[in-house]
């Protein structure tokens, strides 16, 4: 079983920064593509980002293309994703997924974090 804690959220105002950290536990972090997911309010759940599991690769939503960044660190267990250029629409809750598998996806995430709030002021 896989834990997984988000942390890094907050208010920023639009145009500023954010990183945000996603701790494993429980199992062997690299065996495992990771992503990033958020619901806005209002909206369902959207991918926004993923890594494989020795972080060789990145898949982006075209929404968040060359404003974040995922990346991860296998020696601390952790994921991240570094939100630049942020805008109000980036407001949601931010949630990262653990996959057994090389690669990552838009879906079929078998771990899920509990959230970090984002909120960006216009």
């Amino acid at each position: 079983q896989v834990q997984l804690v988000e942390s890094g959220g907050g208010l920023v105002q639009a145009g500023g920064s954010l990183r945000l950290s996603c701790a494993a536990s429980g199992g062997t972090f690299s065996s495992y593509a990771m992503s990033w997911f958020r619901q806005g309010p209002g909206k369902e759940r959207e991918f926004v980002a993923g890594i494989s599991r020795h972080g060789g690769r990145t898949v982006y939503a075209d929404s968040v293309k060359g404003r974040f960044t995922i990346s991860r660190d296998n020696a601390k267990n952790t994921v991240y994703l570094q939100m630049n250029s942020l805008k109000p629409d980036d407001t949601a809750v931010y949630f990262c997924a653990a996959k057994f598998s090389i690669g990552p996806s838009t879906n079929n995430y078998n771990y899920w974090g509990r959230g970090t709030q984002v909120t960006v002021s216009s």
